[in-house]
């Protein structure tokens, strides 16, 4: 480990020393004259009104969404309560062995191909984490500083209204998540030593493949490898170093521009500990992390709520009216509902495909069973995290205090660091705590999602293996030391950009995922069956 982790830093100080000699400004201009045109194709803006624009691409992400609820009869409802006892293990012996196996004959000659599908065999399902794993790993991603910022900044352009329409964009995910995470199962590759190679690329391709649609799937799988890989070193890297080394360097005090290059040095020695690991080590990590950090923030929330208990009412009658009547912001109606689906279906990524590469890693033989659980994703991020966030801000912003809607603003983490001081003194110290972790959990796990991309497009291998590793900690430490600018925006564009491919394979592979839902289902009320006829153990099947 420590020869390891001595080679990667030996190979990074010299780089970055040259980027500290050269200027952020020069990165800047330099990257932007080369990249600003696909930044411009992704977040095009198709023209309403005169005054209001909406991006292509949220059309998709909301189209999308909008498809997989009619199409799964409102899975996002109906599958919650599932979800729950989903992660909870409750039918753990049914994923690993099978429902025809323990508790009869199969009623549908669907479940034949269950194991052929999934690589199975007689020791049990293939897979390197747990259901509570993946949701936390996926989750780590998703839960961070759009949670934060970024709704702070939809409040102070879409006003208390922007809310409503976040949560109704965050319901509508979860439909995106179901279905791109089945598929992320269903055609997933198991290795000889029981890795786990999964994602869009291999869905998109397989998938595909069996469509008819070969080339395409071929082509969509590269293109999202590509745009998997450099989402990962930019917005799931990068934007995530800067922003928790500008915190902690502000409420450190710490003076000059070396203060950010040290802290991206120790928060690249810490990620490095964990992602050589491996899915199972950062599973392992995120599983504490996430619970942990999500508590705290939930908690001041509800302590803020609390307090103010008895503004939650009128907080709630601003959110409504304003969702319905723009409240003067510029836009109007529809410029309150853009900001809002934006900023929800932006923060929990349903639809990028993403999650589906974390999601494919789950013990399981049955494919819907994962889908079920990453439904639950968009549902805590955005329903729950996210509306805490924008009550905390309203409530404590009564009589505009400190924040004037209809202005935008462009430091969102300092809004709703304000908005926790007001109430509880110093908390934005624990707000940077809380920040560094979301950062840390978000870059171990797009370190995973990169990787996946780098080993579908140069191979399988340790020499492959520690080539993107140490490119993702240079980058861990670039971005702590330099201002973004345009490298941000193109990193973003990046992880947009992976909406195509993936909306059009999910799409066109729908009919696959209901298959799987449909198996699953039958297999959970095969062993609701038998335990209603007097079973407590499946082994009384065996």
């Amino acid at each position: 480990m420590k020869k390891y982790l001595l080679s990667i830093f030996t190979l990074i100080l010299p780089i970055l020393t040259f980027a500290q000699q050269t200027t952020s400004e020069k990165i800047d201009i330099v990257f932007k004259d080369y990249t600003g045109w696909f930044v411009d194709a992704i977040f095009y803006e198709i023209p309403f009104t005169d005054t209001f624009q909406l991006p292509w691409v949220l059309i998709v992400l909301v189209g999308g969404a909008l498809y997989f609820t009619f199409y799964f009869k409102f899975i996002n409802f109906t599958g919650f309560r599932t979800a729950i006892d989903v992660v909870q293990d409750k039918y753990h012996d049914i994923e690993k062995h099978g429902a025809e196996n323990l508790y009869g004959e199969s009623s549908s000659d669907e479940d034949e191909d269950i194991i052929e599908t999934l690589n199975d065999d007689e020791t049990g399902a293939d897979g390197e984490v747990s259901h509570f794993q993946a949701l936390t790993a996926a989750l780590s991603a998703t839960v961070g500083l759009g949670n934060i910022a970024g709704v702070a900044v939809a409040l102070s352009i879409g006003g208390p209204g922007a809310t409503f329409w976040m949560i109704v964009a965050g319901f509508l995910g979860m439909a995106s998540k179901f279905a791109e995470c089945t598929l992320g199962v269903k055609y997933r590759d198991v290795g000889e030593d029981g890795t786990v190679y999964g994602g869009p690329m291999y869905y998109l391709k397989k998938g595909l493949a069996e469509k008819g649609y070969s080339r395409l799937g071929k082509v969509l799988a590269v293109v999202f490898a590509v745009f998997v890989i450099g989402g990962s070193f930019g917005g799931g890297n990068m934007f995530q170093a800067n922003q928790a080394a500008a915190q902690f360097v502000k409420l450190a005090g710490i003076e000059g521009s070396n203060g950010g290059m040290y802290f991206g040095l120790v928060m690249a020695a810490i990620v490095a500990v964990v992602i050589i690991g491996g899915i199972k080590r950062i599973a392992s990590v995120t599983e504490k992390i996430v619970p942990f950090m999500a508590g705290i923030y939930v908690l001041a929330s509800l302590i803020i709520l609390g307090a103010n208990y008895t503004h939650i009412g009128d907080a709630f009658m601003l959110i409504y009216e304003g969702a319905f009547s723009g409240l003067g912001i510029a836009g109007g109606l529809v410029g309150v509902m853009i900001q809002g689906i934006r900023r929800g279906a932006f923060s929990n990524e349903a639809g990028v495909g993403s999650a589906a590469i974390a999601h494919s890693a789950v013990r399981t033989i049955y494919p819907a069973s994962e889908g079920i659980v990453a439904l639950l994703e968009p549902f805590v991020d955005t329903v729950v995290i996210c509306t805490m966030t924008a009550l905390v801000i309203i409530i404590t912003n009564f009589d505009g205090q400190f924040m004037e809607y209809g202005v935008p603003i462009s430091e969102g983490v300092e809004l709703t660091a304000t908005a926790f001081d007001s109430v509880i003194p110093h908390f934005s110290i624990v707000l940077t705590i809380a920040v560094i972790l979301f950062a840390f959990s978000t870059m171990i796990s797009w370190s995973y999602y990169g990787m996946q991309g780098w080993i579908y497009l140069f191979g399988k291998g340790k020499i492959t293996d520690l080539v993107y590793k140490i490119l993702f900690l240079f980058f861990v430490v670039v971005g702590a030391s330099i201002s973004l600018g345009a490298v941000i925006d193109f990193s973003d564009a990046m992880i947009f950009a992976m909406v195509v491919p993936n909306i059009i394979g999910v799409v066109l592979l729908t009919p696959v995922v209901k298959r799987e839902l449909d198996k699953y289902m039958n297999a959970i009320s095969k062993k609701d069956d038998a335990i209603e006829d007097g079973a407590t153990d499946f082994t009384e099947h065996m």
